[in-house]
């Protein structure tokens, strides 16, 4: 029997990974140092200025779109 992905999120922990920023509970916590250190060589990579002020959420939507003008991105 196949369980139904929205019944229970939890059991399916990779089936909600892809999350919207502006909908993370821990958006507006500072970055985390992994987002920090490749946000820095991607803004390097892209002649822009790192900052180191991001919360979590401004700092993916930026990665992603430093990736997506480097040519790292999918």
């Amino acid at each position: 029997m196949a369980s139904d992905i929205s019944a229970d999120p939890k059991a399916h922990p990779t089936g909600n990974a892809v999350k919207d920023p502006d909908h993370w509970t821990t958006g507006d916590e500072p970055m985390t140092g992994a987002q920090a250190s490749y946000l820095q060589t991607l803004s390097e990579e892209a002649g822009e200025q790192f900052d180191p002020e991001l919360r979590k959420a401004e700092a993916s939507k930026k990665i992603d779109a430093l990736q997506e003008q480097t040519g790292r991105g999918d």
